[in-house]
């Protein structure tokens, strides 16, 4: 068990969202579902207060501690992707029922929560030795909402035009 859990507040659907995110990622589980014993100021008794989840073998909470907070781009999960396929699987994934699009590779699913999926070429690219190069690929990322793995290399490289 990791010494550090991210713990994420939800209003109403921590169990939905627990559910969904863990339908999405290998090596993911709901390890428990935690019910209000007696009315607090979020939830009613029996109603779920606590989920715990594992996602890609990060352990996670989930509270349903009601609509004072909401979450915002200061915090957000970046998503190794190994391939391009593995982008759009993850971007279509996390976006769809009402997610946003974002720029650079970020988004917000349905819950506001924020993601950042990004191919592992991206350092690449960005960081890659060739400093012109790299310039080119860095002004192109800034154009994409969702990152295009091609269309990086092709900027590094010089071929896109620019």
């Amino acid at each position: 068990m990791s010494k550090i859990t991210p713990s994420l507040w939800f209003d109403g659907n921590a169990e939905e969202a627990a559910r969904f995110y863990t339908g999405l990622f290998p090596d993911s589980r709901i390890e428990a579902v935690s019910r209000a014993p007696a009315d607090n100021p979020s939830t009613a008794a029996g109603e779920v207060l606590l989920v715990t989840f594992t996602l890609a073998g990060q352990r996670f909470t989930g509270i349903n501690g009601g609509p004072q907070f909401r979450f915002t781009e200061a915090v957000s999960f970046e998503i190794d992707c190994a391939d391009q396929a593995e982008v759009d699987r993850y971007w279509d994934a996390l976006v769809e029922g009402g997610g946003e699009h974002g720029q650079c590779g970020w988004l917000k699913d349905r819950f506001g929560l924020s993601w950042q999926v990004v191919p592992r070429q991206l350092g690449d690219y960005v960081g890659g030795p060739d400093p012109a190069g790299a310039a080119r690929a860095m002004g192109a990322m800034l154009r994409m909402q969702k990152l295009d793995v091609e269309a990086l290399r092709a900027a590094y490289e010089g071929r896109d035009g620019r």
